[in-house]
C-alpha cells in the first residue's frame, strides 16, 4: 500500500466524524430558525447541499484546481 492510501485509511474516520459534525451544527441551526421544524426533511435538505457540494469539490478535482495544492 503507498502512502497516500495508508494516510487515506488513516484518515477516513476521521473525515466522517467532521462530515458528521457539520451534518449536526446544520440540523440544528434549522432547529433554532424554524419552530415548525421537520427535522428528516431539514436531513435530507443538508444532505442535498452536502451532496452538491461534494459534486462541485469532485469537478474542481477533475479540472486540476488542487493539482499543486
Amino acid at each position: 500500500m503507498d502512502a497516500q492510501h495508508k494516510e487515506y485509511e488513516k484518515m477516513k474516520s476521521e473525515i466522517e466524524t467532521e462530515i458528521r459534525a457539520i451534518f449536526k451544527a446544520n440540523l440544528k441551526i434549522f432547529d433554532w430558525d424554524i419552530p415548525e421544524n421537520d427535522d428528516r426533511e431539514s436531513a435530507r435538505l443538508i444532505i442535498t447541499a452536502m451532496e452538491e457540494a461534494i459534486d462541485r469539490l469532485k469537478e474542481e478535482v477533475e479540472a486540476g484546481k488542487y493539482d499543486n495544492y
